[in-house]
């Protein structure tokens, strides 16, 4: 039986199994208000052996720039977004739950029964929580791809070193890669609404190559959001070692 803990958007140094890494993606058109809940979409898988680019920023063409920068502008108008995700995680295994962001640095993933897990950032730290064994995992945020979603300001072409930025009718894709001396490289890729602006999917990409997608749906921009979900609880959920 997988471990409860596969599906975090935190790269692993090395994954004991296939099912190592975590990511989140978000698809599905958002709401900023109104009741009427939509159904979940089907997160669009990336092919897992797409050979994505090394570039540099002087490398895009002038629609690529404008693409990120569309982008980098609707990231950073989000203070506050709830919503529901879809995760399909390595193993192709699909788990569902709900979410809150509040920027910067804050974001909480509550994932429904049977899967004991939550994410938690508050601002410096990322906790993975197991509610089942009562014990969490500490990662440094500043480590966590999460950190590009959570930022309270950010022009991608500047702040990221962008590999790959594609458009076609239904999304904007751009692709960050990050290269970390004792982790090693990983990637995310940000999926936008070609037609809405809205944040739809994400994709992780671990050290090992693996794919986590999360994509989000009945978006929410306005609700008001409880800061104590974004606190990390060390008294109940010590932290596992590392």
């Amino acid at each position: 039986m997988p471990s409860s803990a596969q599906n975090v958007p935190v790269p692993k140094p090395a994954p004991k199994a296939r099912d190592g890494g975590v990511q989140l993606s978000a698809q599905g058109a958002p709401r900023t208000t109104g009741t009427t809940s939509q159904a979940p979409p089907n997160p669009v898988i990336p092919d897992p052996h797409r050979n994505v680019p090394a570039s540099i920023f002087s490398s895009f063409d002038a629609n690529q720039k404008a693409q990120a920068a569309k982008v980098s502008s609707y990231l950073s108008s989000l203070q506050t977004l709830v919503g529901n995700f879809v995760q399909v995680g390595p193993d192709g295994s699909k788990t569902k739950g709900d979410f809150y962001i509040q920027k910067p640095g804050k974001v909480r993933f509550e994932y429904d029964d049977p899967t004991p897990i939550a994410i938690i950032a508050d601002g410096s730290s990322l906790a993975v929580r197991d509610r089942k064994l009562a014990t969490q995992d500490i990662y440094p945020l500043s480590q966590t791809p999460l950190r590009f979603l959570l930022s309270d300001r950010i022009d991608l072409m500047k702040d990221t070193n962008v590999v790959n930025v594609t458009a076609d009718d239904v999304f904007i894709s751009v692709t960050i890669e990050e290269k970390q001396a004792l982790i090693g490289t990983s990637r995310l890729m940000l999926m936008i609404g070609t037609k809405d602006g809205q944040l739809k999917q994400w994709t992780v990409t671990d050290p090992q190559g693996y794919d986590t997608t999360v994509a989000v749906y009945n978006l929410d921009t306005s609700k008001k959001v409880d800061p104590n979900l974004f606190k990390i609880d060390f008294t109940n959920y010590p932290t596992s070692p590392g």
